[in-house]
This record gives C-alpha cells, sequence and structure tokens, in this order.
C-alpha cells in the first residue's frame, strides 16, 4: 500500500480524518509510523498529498490531511476485455488499475463460459475493492470504468463504434511474430489514446477477429507464445503505454 486511499464522503470539511481497519493496520504496523510522522494521502477521483500523524490509538489513526495535487487525469489507455474467470478478474482488476487504464469494457465473446456472467463478482459489480487495490499500488487516484457488455454482437455493431473516434490506435491481441508496436511507431509515432482488446484463453473466433478488424483494430502481438489473460493483460497494457505522447 504505497497511497492511504480515502472515500470522498470520509473527508471532512475541516479538522483531521481518523482511520480504522485495514489501512491503519497498515500505517501502525507495516509503516511503523508515530505521531508527527507523515504518510501518502489520496481521495478516490480526486486529490493527493500527505497526512500527519495525530494520534495512534486502539487501532485506530487520526490523521491532519493535506492534499495539495490535483487529481490526475484519466489514463489514455482503455481495454477490452473478454470476461476471463472470476478468480482470474480480481487479478486483473488489480493489475490494470496499477498499470493505469482509464475504461475496462468486459465483454462477452464465443469462448467465454457463460456462467461467468453469473459470478458475485460480475453480477453484482464487486470491482471497486480490486480496482482500489491496484490504485494503491500505483499511488494514483483515479478510479477505472469498468462496464459490463454481455452480448458480443451488440456491443461491437452499436455500443463500440460511436467510441472509436476518441482512439488513434486500435489493438488487437493475437500471438504472432510481428512486432506491431514497432511498426505503429514507425507510421506515426507517439499516439494520445489507445483501446486494446484481449480475447478469452481459447482466444477470438474469427468472426470476432473478424469484427474487430472492420472497425479499424490492427493485430497486436508480445510474441509467438500463447499466454495466460493476465499475463497478456500486463504485457500489452505495458507496451501500448510505450506508443503514449509524453
Amino acid at each position: 500500500m504505497n497511497l492511504i486511499l480515502l472515500e470522498p464522503t470520509e473527508v471532512p470539511v475541516s479538522g483531521p480524518v481518523e482511520l480504522s481497519g485495514r489501512r491503519a493496520e497498515h500505517i501502525i504496523k507495516v509503516l511503523g509510523c508515530k505521531p508527527k510522522d507523515q504518510v501518502r494521502v489520496g481521495v478516490v477521483d480526486g486529490a493527493r498529498g500527505h497526512g500527519t500523524v495525530l494520534d495512534l490509538s486502539s487501532g485506530r489513526v487520526t490523521l491532519d490531511l493535506v492534499l495539495d495535487s490535483p487529481a490526475p487525469p484519466a489514463p489514455p489507455v482503455d481495454l477490452i476485455l473478454a470476461l476471463p474467470r472470476p478468480i482470474m478478474l480480481r487479478r486483473i482488476l488489480s493489475t490494470v488499475a496499477a498499470m493505469g487504464v482509464g475504461r475496462v469494457f468486459l465483454v462477452n465473446a464465443r469462448r467465454v463460459e457463460k456462467s461467468f456472467f453469473a459470478a458475485t463478482i460480475v453480477a453484482k459489480r464487486e470491482f471497486r475493492s480490486h480496482l482500489l487495490l491496484g490504485l494503491e499500488q500505483a499511488m494514483d487516484t483515479r478510479l477505472p470504468l469498468v462496464s459490463v457488455h454481455d452480448r458480443f454482437r451488440p456491443f461491437v455493431e452499436d455500443e463500440l463504434p460511436p467510441l472509436l473516434h476518441h482512439y488513434d490506435a486500435r489493438l488487437f491481441a493475437n500471438p504472432g511474430p510481428e512486432d506491431t508496436f514497432r511498426l505503429l511507431w514507425d507510421q506515426g509515432g507517439a499516439r494520445t489514446r489507445i483501446v486494446v482488446a484481449i480475447g478469452p484463453e481459447g482466444g477470438w473466433i474469427d468472426y470476432e477477429r473478424d469484427r474487430f478488424l472492420e472497425l479499424g483494430f490492427v493485430t497486436a502481438s508480445c510474441g509467438p507464445r500463447v499466454l495466460k489473460v493476465d499475463t497478456a493483460v500486463a504485457a500489452l497494457l505495458s507496451r501500448a503505454w510505450l506508443l503514449i505522447s509524453p
């Protein structure tokens, strides 16, 4: 936990904030803080700064807040992800929040198990806690927006096309020997906004691939090896960030 995150409703209009539970335990036991020590603090979707420890007692921590850095902009990389297994989804949500993703579109595909949409984390949209873990790691406050699309065809035909004008690079993950990222750089240098589409464990079927290609996506690869989805997400997002304008 490199950043103590507060919900907007926890930030007082004036005066200190009191923390308990996991965050207080981290400050006391992991950081070993004492009164007058400072910790990095941020507000979800808001400003960052620091908190000065005023008191530590009964497992609670009282902080005097100074939030003097504005909220960072939303990351310029978005992710279209065929819905993975719930246990893997939890890890991926933390990863994408840590690496920097503005939006996550969780979509259906032929090789996605339909039962995944009935899993508690998806059915009840229990994404927030996993995203917060990633933000704490990366010292960011900008919470990714996550949406669920349980029908592939309406997503690619109706919902996705109006959004595509925002992106100057559209990448479709597919194993192969070509270095798409180097080619994109050679063709046009840095980009300002990128969307990456990553399929399920068994890969996209031809119909799904063709729909993305018709929308102007280009195949992107990290090499010829077939990767697990969570590994592919980390690898492709890291390469996508290298294309972003500094």
